[in-house]
């Protein structure tokens, strides 16, 4: 996929995918701005990326709190004067803290979708302006396979995330317009810290059962997987690609068990 001089914005890629999409990006020949709660991370990924011969500037930035975002991207406007892409990647999700509605503390619902629905908002509220600058662009949107199926027991996590469907689709039709596309990747099971961290750290979690009965694929996804299909849809190569929710589960969302039915 070719990015190059493009100004591709980043949210959470200090670690796991962000991290991983960044480096992609930057090897394509995109300017990366690396946009990251942590300043240490957030660096360390600029860095990284510079050290092999790309260009990358980090922004410390909680994506929770709009005027922080807004002076990023004022910041962001000053210095390069457009954007291409903004990749919505950051987003957290609290196995251990997330629950059913009747039990979960509001407090923790609030934060949730302040940090994974209203940080998307805010990202793409003061991004647009400057995507317009450059004439179009892509805007990705991070959801999740907890967004097109039920999932027990994270209520907060799944109404983020089902918000961030409707919401692309929304998007990719007001803004589709100005050339500006808007597309969605919905993942699961992809082996970063924060789900090794959520799942696999918890002794009730069948980590053999997932692998062997309902992943069809077998395997957990990378980080490199998602960021394959990110690189994508912010490439001129996806630019058909528009309103498009792209799952990215190994099939789990479309695997239907017979009853008890062993597994060859």
């Amino acid at each position: 996929m070719n990015l190059k001089g493009k100004i591709c914005a980043i949210t959470g890629a200090g670690s796991g995918i962000g991290e991983v999409a960044a480096k992609k990006f930057a090897e394509y020949g995109a300017t990366v701005l690396v946009l990251e709660l942590s300043k240490e991370t957030g660096e360390k990924t600029a860095e990284a990326i510079r050290q092999a011969g790309g260009k990358a500037k980090a922004y410390q930035v909680d994506v929770s709190d709009h005027v922080a975002v807004k002076a990023v991207f004022e910041e962001i406007d000053k210095e390069f004067g457009k954007l291409d892409v903004l990749y919505n990647n950051a987003s957290v999700f609290w196995g251990k803290k997330d629950n059913r509605i009747d039990q979960l503390d509001v407090e923790v619902f609030e934060r949730i979708l302040k940090i994974n629905l209203f940080g998307l908002m805010y990202c793409t509220k003061f991004a647009i302006p400057l995507i317009k600058k450059a004439g179009g662009g892509s805007i990705i949107n991070t959801s999740s396979s907890a967004g097109v199926v039920g999932v027990p027991q994270c209520d907060s996590y799944t109404a983020s995330k089902g918000a961030t469907i409707s919401l692309t689709r929304s998007m990719a039709v007001e803004y589709g317009p100005f050339n500006i596309r808007t597309n969605c990747i919905a993942p699961c099971s992809i082996m970063t810290p924060m789900v090794y961290e959520s799942n696999l750290n918890d002794p009730n979690f069948d980590e053999q059962k997932l692998l062997q009965v309902d992943m069809p694929l077998r395997r957990w996804g990378t980080s490199e997987d998602i960021a394959n299909v990110a690189a994508f849809l912010a490439s001129d190569e996806g630019s058909y690609m528009n309103g498009a929710i792209l799952v990215a589960d190994g099939g789990i969302t479309v695997h239907v068990r017979e009853g008890k039915k062993e597994v060859d």
